[in-house]
C-alpha cells in the first residue's frame, strides 16, 4: 500500500482512494474549502503529482482565472460575468450590496465594483475527469447569493468553459 502525501490534505493510501476528500484552508486572508472527488478506488503517483502541483500553486491558478474572469467581462461576446453582476445588481437590494460596494462613490460604476469583488470560494479537483480537472468557484459572497460563477480548466489552468450557477 503505497502512501502520498498532498498538501493540506496529508497522507493518502494509493491502492484505497476515498471517493471524496474535503478541507478548509486561509487563503489571501480568507477560508476556501478544497475538495478531491475520485471517480476510482485507487489512483497512481501521476494523477497525484498533478494534484499536489495544482494544490502548490493555488495562487497562480487563481490568477489565470481572474484574469479569464476579467476577458470575459471586457469581451463584447462574454456574456458570463456580465450577466452575474447585472443580474444581482437588478435582484439584490442596494442596501444589501452597500455592504460591499460604495454607490456614492461616483468614480467607480457599481460594475466594476462588484467585478472586484468576485473572490475565489472553492477549488474542486476531479483528476479522473478528461474534460475538466479542476472547478474554481467565485462568488461576490456566500451571505449575500448563493450564484457562483464557475470557471472549468485542465490540469494546467487552461480554460474550458465558464458559467453562472446557483
Amino acid at each position: 500500500m503505497a502512501e502520498y502525501t498532498l498538501p493540506y490534505f496529508g497522507q493518502i493510501s494509493t491502492d484505497s482512494i476515498e471517493e471524496y476528500y474535503d478541507v478548509n484552508i486561509d487563503f489571501n486572508g480568507r477560508e476556501i474549502q478544497i475538495d478531491l472527488n475520485f471517480e476510482s478506488e485507487t489512483t497512481d503517483g501521476e494523477k497525484l503529482n498533478q494534484i499536489k502541483n495544482y494544490l502548490e500553486n493555488i495562487e497562480v491558478y487563481n490568477r489565470l482565472a481572474k484574469n479569464y474572469i476579467l476577458e470575459d467581462y471586457h469581451n463584447e461576446e462574454g456574456d458570463t460575468i456580465k450577466f452575474y453582476i447585472e443580474h444581482h445588481l437588478e435582484e439584490v437590494e442596494e442596501d444589501e450590496l452597500s455592504t460591499i460596494i460604495n454607490f456614492d462613490d461616483s468614480t467607480v460604476e457599481p460594475e466594476q465594483q462588484l467585478l472586484t469583488k468576485l473572490e475565489l470560494v472553492r477549488i474542486g479537483l476531479y483528476p479522473d475527469n478528461e474534460e475538466s480537472f479542476a472547478i474554481l468557484d467565485y462568488s461576490i459572497g456566500k451571505e449575500i447569493t448563493n450564484y457562483l460563477v464557475v470557471i472549468n480548466t485542465d490540469q494546467n489552468g487552461q480554460l474550458d468553459y465558464m458559467a453562472m450557477e446557483s
